[in-house]
């Protein structure tokens, strides 16, 4: 019963924390620490295990997230860092990184855990990195990072029997289409 609680839990979290994110608003990243720590023994409990491990990876990045959001400054006159669009200098190294991820994390998953869905748990995991990134830096493209993530999250959701969260991350699909227009918008505004 409480993984039924708890499912629910995260869920509303990633309810606000979504709805944050398309505001491109700054307490997303408070939420983006207490949400993926009580998803740590969500997705423990039922063996996906990458993304047990992601969910420690995502605090730690909500951490840094909120300290670039707040405290990297632009120029002079002490402007919040602006949405932009990833930099074309920075996909090479963000594929490499991507495929180095999934690699290292697929190994990890096969060896030392019982992983029921090592390649595709290992495959959100390292784009998650990717996009975890991309969405600190307030890069646009970060949006279609996380439209495949989330696709792929609700299949394995559905599969492993959380349905709460499943259900959160086919929303999430729609809302990050919706996040996509709305900051390029924004983007195009502050240009």
């Amino acid at each position: 019963m409480m993984l039924d609680w708890l499912d629910i839990l995260t869920t509303i979290l990633g309810l606000i924390y979504i709805w944050l994110e398309y505001r491109a608003h700054i307490a997303l990243w408070v939420i983006g620490i207490v949400m993926p720590a009580l998803d740590i023994i969500l997705y423990w409990q039922h063996g996906l295990y990458g993304d047990a491990g992601m969910a420690c990876y995502y605090t730690l990045a909500a951490c840094y997230g909120l300290f670039v959001w707040k405290f990297v400054k632009t120029n002079k006159k002490e402007e919040s860092l602006p949405i932009t669009h990833m930099p074309l200098n920075k996909y090479l190294p963000a594929t490499l990184f991507f495929f180095a991820a999934w690699g290292a994390t697929y190994y990890v998953l096969i060896t030392w855990t019982n992983s029921t869905v090592p390649l595709l748990d290992s495959f959100t995991n390292a784009l998650s990195f990717v996009g975890m990134w991309a969405l600190a830096r307030k890069y646009i493209e970060q949006w279609f990072f996380w439209i495949v993530v989330d696709v792929v999250c609700c299949v394995l959701y559905v599969q492993k029997g959380i349905p709460f969260k499943a259900g959160l991350y086919g929303l999430y699909v729609i809302i990050a289409i919706a996040g996509y227009f709305k900051w390029k918008k924004i983007s195009t505004q502050s240009s």
